[in-house]
């Protein structure tokens, strides 16, 4: 089992910046993969960014330079720093981490005013 702990949502102003943070407990050594996924309402889950234990990464083209996917070398916690904040970018923002079964955080709300 993984257990994934969110913080760092908040309300920005649009330009604003926030940073995600999410930490992993457990059986932690076999996770590849870390990410963040986010849903707005009436929308689907969808990926943001997501680093591999190699340090490779992947982003959404919708946050592609304003976003970065950043992790410790024990794949324990991910970060997600978000800059230039839209209000496009308002969701609940998930963490996502991949063993042989995906698991997921409960969710941090992130809310960018106009």
């Amino acid at each position: 089992q993984v257990q994934l702990v969110e913080s760092g949502g908040g309300l920005v102003q649009a330009g604003g910046s926030l940073r995600l943070s999410c930490v992993a407990s457990g059986i932690i050594f076999d996770i590849n993969t870390m990410g963040w996924y986010r849903q707005a309402p009436g929308k689907q889950r969808e990926l943001v960014a997501e680093i591999t234990s190699g340090g490779n990464t992947n982003y959404a083209d919708s946050v592609k330079g304003r976003f970065t996917i950043s992790r410790d070398n024990a794949m324990s916690t991910v970060y997600l720093q978000m800059n230039s904040l839209k209000p496009e970018d308002t969701a609940v923002y998930y963490c996502n981490a991949k063993r042989a079964i995906t698991y997921w955080g409960q969710g941090t709300q992130v809310t960018v005013s106009s």
